[in-house]
């Protein structure tokens, strides 16, 4: 079966939430599929997706090896980490990833959750606000993440201060 079938059906297996037959469908492919980029990204998807964070945090590992410019790997590797109460190791592993996550507005959002967590108030919200400048829709998502619920009274006032003529 080729790769791009297998990714297929296993994303299929995924959307109609059967994860342990989506799994199952990777794990079939050779030992170059099972280690192809693309595979290892939609398993840590997978496995995101069932609160497996070590597992996935091994995966996201493999994905950094193996594509060391990939922000999905290192984005991955980073919320593994914070869930499993390695915040500092998510910080660290952020900031030591590749220049190109800085292009991303979730590297800059995940960053302010790991700083509030870690109870640095004026750096979480610096990064925070650098995220709603490259993507606006974040704020939204920001008001109901619990590790920023200390943190959004701040956010909103300086939102507002934004908004000021």
């Amino acid at each position: 079966m080729a790769l791009r079938h297998r990714i297929e059906a296993s994303q299929g297996y995924f959307e109609l939430g059967m994860v342990e037959d989506a799994l199952r469908e990777l794990d079939a492919g050779s030992a170059a599929e099972r280690a192809h980029p693309e595979t290892l990204h939609l398993r840590i998807q997978i496995l995101l997706s069932c609160r497996r964070w070590d597992e996935a945090l091994d995966q996201s590992r493999q994905l950094c090896d193996l594509v060391p410019d990939s922000t999905a790997g290192y984005i991955h590797q980073a919320y593994c980490l914070h869930e499993l109460g390695r915040t500092r190791d998510a910080r660290e592993t952020l900031i030591g990833g590749p220049d190109s996550l800085r292009e991303e507005p979730v590297f800059f959002y995940n960053l302010g959750c790991y700083e509030a967590r870690l109870g640095q108030r004026d750096a979480a919200r610096a990064w925070l606000l650098r995220s709603f400048e490259m993507e606006p829709d974040l704020r939204h998502q920001a008001k109901g993440d619990p590790d920023l619920r200390d943190l959004w009274g701040d956010l909103e006032a300086a939102l507002n201060e934004d908004e000021t003529p």
